[in-house]
């Protein structure tokens, strides 16, 4: 298990709803992200030497990723409904 990964996903699903298509579309967005590297996340990876960078990127697009799917939430805030 590689650690950075492990934090990025936490905070990228971190005040989503508990669903599927929710946990689904914040591990494709991180994974995208990730792979990626946009500003700030390409900056951090490359000034930031050693294990704190290689961390740090991960930290970054798990934000961006959160940053991504609350922002989705409030367009779409009946796809994190469930029926009553």
């Amino acid at each position: 298990i590689v650690i950075d990964e492990v934090i990025g996903m936490w905070i990228t699903l971190c005040g989503i709803p508990v669903t599927i298509a929710w946990y689904a579309a914040g591990f494709f967005l991180f994974r995208l992200l990730d792979i990626w590297k946009p500003f700030p996340a390409n900056y951090i990876d490359r000034e930031w030497p050693g294990a704190r960078g290689v961390v740090f990127d991960d930290v970054a697009a798990g934000l961006m990723g959160a940053l991504l799917l609350y922002l989705a939430r409030i367009a779409w805030p009946y796809l994190g409904a469930t029926a009553s």
